[in-house]
């Protein structure tokens, strides 16, 4: 078994005060909520609070330096977390969790404008995010590391709580409500960290990267946790919820799963049908139209969407055909259309002659 003050670095003639100082930098040190993953690290926060959890009480410090062990030392280890907790003036409760007194650390939102490729890639994008992050001077204990450290609060005597006589309809009751002097701490800082001015936070920029869902669309909201402003005495981080909006494109139009495009084509070319280059994010494609084509209608490109979200397969990219009329017909190109509405029966109509033709009808019917 593990020398207890060699655990927690200390003398055997450390008193009640340097002990427990030195369990609380240890302890934050190696907290798995610091340290998530690292197998290590909990272990050593494991022994660190069996260590504490004797030599901090006075009646099994003197069995443990009598008899040199714990006596069996599983009946010391109790609740890691509980003991935590009431050096902490609340800590982290079981698994990993804090307590009421560990304030975690607020929600943040942003904006993500994304591009019509990107989404349809499902690609890691940077955001960039103002928010608090824990001071890498003090590492969020808010006490300057080269200061007198911290000492008991004299208001509450370390317990982090007031202690209060009131009266109800049942008669005398004890409430209980967090110390005005040190919050809920058990303890004041003498010296306050000169980076963080005492808060245990800095405010920085940071680039966090967003893994865009494939086939995601302007409108949704992901949330990325642990990524919000770092939490207070050790409290968790809060979440960072970013709204994605989606950058218009240079020639497609998304409608769901599809993705539109607008093929313009003449006369001729929709009368006699032709061949086309479509472009699709996939790169250009052959399109065929045959020979007859009606303004408006749509050709499918099979699989060349967008990847249903959250579901297998892909949308398809729909080809809307859109006749072009010319505004503007050389005298040869005038003769040609002229001879086509001829041949075809399209009669060509002046307007007064049309006009004429109106007011001749409406004539003859008054004279019947």
């Amino acid at each position: 078994m593990s020398d207890f003050y060699q655990v927690l670095g200390v003398d055997r003639d450390a008193d009640a005060k340097t002990i427990k100082s030195a369990y609380r930098k240890l302890a934050l040190q190696y907290h798995p909520d610091r340290n998530p993953g690292d197998d290590a690290a909990e272990e050593k926060f494991k022994q660190i609070n069996e260590a504490y959890a004797v030599l901090s009480d006075d009646e099994k410090r003197q069995r443990y330096d009598r008899f040199g062990s714990a006596e069996g030392g599983a009946q010391f280890s109790g609740d890691i977390f509980d003991i935590f907790a009431s050096v902490f003036g609340g800590g982290f409760a079981a698994g990993g969790g804090r307590t009421s007194r560990g304030q975690a650390g607020e929600d943040l939102e942003t904006e993500l404008t994304i591009t019509l490729e990107q989404a349809r890639a499902g690609e890691t994008v940077p955001v960039s995010v103002r928010r608090l992050t824990t001071c890498d001077r003090c590492k969020g204990d808010r006490a300057d590391p080269d200061g007198s450290g911290r000492t008991t609060c004299g208001t509450c005597g370390g317990r982090g709580q007031v202690r209060a006589q009131a009266q109800s309809l049942f008669g005398t009751v004890m409430t209980a409500r967090a110390c005005p002097t040190c919050h809920g701490l058990g303890d004041v800082i003498e010296d306050p960290c000169g980076r963080c001015e005492g808060r245990g936070r800095v405010e920085e920029t940071a680039a966090i990267d967003v893994d865009l869902p494939r086939g995601i669309d302007g409108g949704y909201r992901l949330r990325i946790p642990r990524q919000g402003n770092a939490g207070v005495d050790g409290g968790p981080s809060g979440d960072l919820y970013v709204y994605i909006e989606m950058e218009p494109h240079g020639f497609l139009r998304r409608d769901g799963d599809d993705l539109r495009f607008e093929l313009r084509v003449g006369l001729a070319q929709a009368a006699l049908g032709s061949s086309f280059e479509v472009p699709t994010l996939d790169g250009p494609e052959v399109l065929e139209i045959p020979a007859g084509t009606q303004a408006g209608r749509e050709f499918r490109l099979s699989g060349k969407g967008m990847p249903r979200l959250r579901r297998v397969g892909m949308g398809d990219q729909v080809v809307s055909v859109r006749v072009a009329t010319p505004t503007k017909l050389s005298a040869r190109a005038r003769e040609l259309l002229e001879a086509y509405a001829e041949e075809v029966g399209e009669e060509i109509e002046e307007k007064a002659t049309l006009k004429d033709r109106i007011q001749g009808l409406f004539g003859r019917g008054r004279k019947a």
